[in-house]
């Protein structure tokens, strides 16, 4: 590997930690969720920290594992057996960079409802006309809701399709991105909009984004990069 891939990968690596320790900071992932970046050079294999809440996350704690989820390294840590989520999204989508798997505790009472979450805001305009859902009693019913196999995790890739966020019935949700940023920022945006669609929903009807108003997001935000470096400034401060 050369010089500049090496630092590309570095400063990848830097960022993956950051994301944890934002997303643990804002209480949109607890302790038992997890983030993967996709690696730089290699197309067929990610990052991911060994099983550890997000906030104790480190540089010396990421693992690179292969799309089968199998470390690239021989490792005695302990991984998160919920890998293959990750692994079978990268190979089913090659536009994404960064996956999210949590348990956002606004966004739960949608994975058991039959209501779509839908956006109220225009940063919120990735949820489209409603989020998809992925139910695992759809590819087995033997009472585990955790997505370990690989016909699950390709279940879950094909019902996320090409959105940016699917919900996991009596479970979690998963949130894909570009990069580490997008899916840090989608990931807090929808946790948000579920509170605020809760909120409004007890005041009557409510007032979604029309079709027009989210393709005019879609074509880019104006400045990507302002809530991160706001979030990651105070997860720092916290930290000390």
């Amino acid at each position: 590997m050369d010089s500049q891939s090496a630092q590309a990968r570095e400063i990848l690596l830097e960022e993956l930690v950051a994301a944890n320790h934002i997303l643990s900071h804002l209480r949109v992932i607890d302790a038992y969720g997890h983030i993967s970046a996709r690696d730089p050079e290699h197309a067929d294999r990610y990052w991911i920290s060994r099983a550890m809440p997000a906030r104790e996350v480190s540089r010396e704690t990421l693992v690179e594992v292969t799309l089968e989820g199998a470390p690239v390294r021989e490792t005695q840590a302990k991984l998160f057996f919920e890998r293959v989520i990750h692994g079978e999204i990268y190979r089913a989508r090659p536009d994404v960079n960064a996956v999210i798997h949590a348990h956002s505790p606004n966004l739960i009472p949608f994975c058991n409802s039959a209501t779509l979450l839908r956006p109220m805001t225009a940063p919120a305009a990735f949820l489209g006309a409603g989020a998809p859902a992925f139910d695992s009693r759809d590819v087995d019913d033997e009472g585990d809701l955790n997505v370990v196999t690989p016909a699950q995790g390709r279940a879950l890739a094909q019902a996320l399709g090409d959105h940016a966020l699917v919900l996991l019935r009596r479970h979690g949700v998963v949130v894909v991105g570009a990069n580490l940023r997008e899916m840090t920022r989608r990931a807090v945006v929808a946790e948000a909009n579920a509170q605020q669609q809760l909120q409004a929903s007890v005041l009557g009807p409510v007032q979604f984004l029309t079709e027009a108003e989210i393709e005019h997001r879609r074509k880019g935000s104006r400045d990507p990069d302002r809530a991160w470096n706001a979030w990651l400034q105070e997860a720092r401060a916290a930290r000390r």
